[in-house]
């Protein structure tokens, strides 16, 4: 049944398990580092559903390990790239790289989202060749000094390298967003309950024949209410919605009832890409279903649209509406205080967030945020990671206001 060389591109030795022991070992080793849930009991699990398949087939293998190995559909598209790299034939990987020698000045086509985790899982034991020590100069420091993260908080978004963003995005992910529960409609049965109950009561007393021996009660369901973000993804923000997407995403993720849209010249609804756990898949079926990032902006447009689309379908119980925007409209101010005012009088919040309050001397001199800027209850900045958790803080106080008042 097992030939002398498998299709997983391994000799298997005479000892029982042998290299390829090992090497299912080294497999879930390399999960592991790229971010999957594999521990020891998915490798035993695995290595026996390799002694019910053929190792002669590619295909069975691969099957087998992924059925005892991953427990989340969304990480069968990062198990598919880490067996394809592990588990290579050397004669095929000996002719690809000759192939590769030919068609070195051919564009390549663009790696998928998971390539660069598991080439970082891949050179995680690999210890990075020691650098050469730099002379330097004994200088006296006599300025105070702030912690990166306190420098990293109050930095902004548009000015982060790409470790800082990386960083600012880990953050990121640990924000809790608690928004003030409300009391709904539904009632639901209580022994500590407020109201009675009669029709329970009269139902309870047939047990007894009729007799009322206690009054059942009842107390309001108590629910937190949706949550609907607006992002804007034109030009002007691209840099900003790149860092709030992972926001986004770390909400959609942590609470129910959250629906997420993003428009630029017309209005997306990518509440269902984000639902995925992995942050870089959910932004991969993003980008192939938003095709108008970093264009122009039609902010009453899209905003028409989704009041007249989705307003009643996700408006409901007392939304709270963030909309992410800078203002700055190509049609201008065209049916954009009209927009502005349906989708404020449709939720019970709308909280304005605006990169362009990092500035000082911000002054609402544009039309689209002059036409927008009467019809919000909130007006805040966000621009940087302090911004985010003075939303946090804000979002939890059940007494909304504006944040910040200007001369229209």
């Amino acid at each position: 049944m097992i030939p002398p060389k498998a299709a997983l591109g391994l000799p298997l030795p005479a000892g029982p398990g042998g290299a390829l022991g090992a090497n299912l070992i080294a497999f879930g080793r390399l999960l592991r580092r790229a971010g999957l849930p594999v521990g020891p009991s998915e490798i035993l699990a695995g290595a026996a559903a390799l002694e019910c398949v053929d190792l002669g087939d590619r295909a069975q293998a691969k099957a087998a390990l992924r059925a005892t190995m991953v427990h989340r559909h969304e990480h069968f598209l990062l198990f598919d790239h880490a067996f394809s790299l592990f588990w290579r034939d050397p004669e095929a990987g000996r002719h690809a790289a000759a192939m590769a020698l030919l068609d070195g000045f051919k564009e390549q086509p663009k790696p998928p989202a998971a390539s660069r985790r598991l080439a970082e899982a891949m050179r995680g034991d690999r210890p990075e060749p020691p650098k050469p020590p730099e002379p330097q100069e004994e200088k006296l420091d006599v300025t105070f000094t702030v912690s990166d993260r306190e420098r990293l908080q109050a930095m902004d978004f548009e000015a982060m390298s790409a470790e800082e963003i990386a960083a600012a995005k880990e953050e990121i992910r640990k924000l809790v967003l608690p928004l003030d529960a409300r009391p709904t409609r539904r009632y639901r049965a209580s022994h500590r309950g407020t109201h009675a109950d009669l029709r329970l009561t009269v139902r309870e007393s047939l047990r007894t024949g009729g007799e009322i021996l206690d009054i059942a009660r009842r107390r309001r369901v108590v629910r937190t209410p949706p949550l609907v973000v607006l992002c804007d993804i034109s030009g002007s923000m691209s840099r900003y919605a790149q860092v709030l997407l992972h926001f986004i995403h770390a909400v959609t993720n942590d609470r129910d009832r959250v629906h997420a849209f993003l428009f630029g010249t017309r209005l997306s609804n990518v509440t269902r890409q984000l639902r995925h756990r992995d942050p870089e898949a959910a932004f991969e079926m993003v980008s192939h279903a938003v095709p108008d990032w970093s264009g122009g902006t039609r902010i009453g447009e899209s905003l028409e649209r989704f009041n007249r689309l989705w307003s009643r379908r996700v408006l409901g119980q007392g939304a709270v509406v963030l909309l992410i925007t800078d203002g700055l409209d190509r049609e201008g101010a065209k049916g954009l205080a009209e927009a502005t005012e349906r989708l404020r009088k449709s939720c019970r919040r709308l909280v304005w967030l605006n990169p362009l309050l990092r500035y000082a001397g911000f002054q609402p001199k544009s039309q689209g945020i002059r036409a927008m800027l009467p019809h919000v209850d909130e007006f805040r900045p966000v621009h940087n990671l302090a911004s985010l958790r003075e939303l946090v803080a804000a979002l939890s106080d059940r007494r909304p206001g504006r944040g910040r008042e200007f001369d229209a």
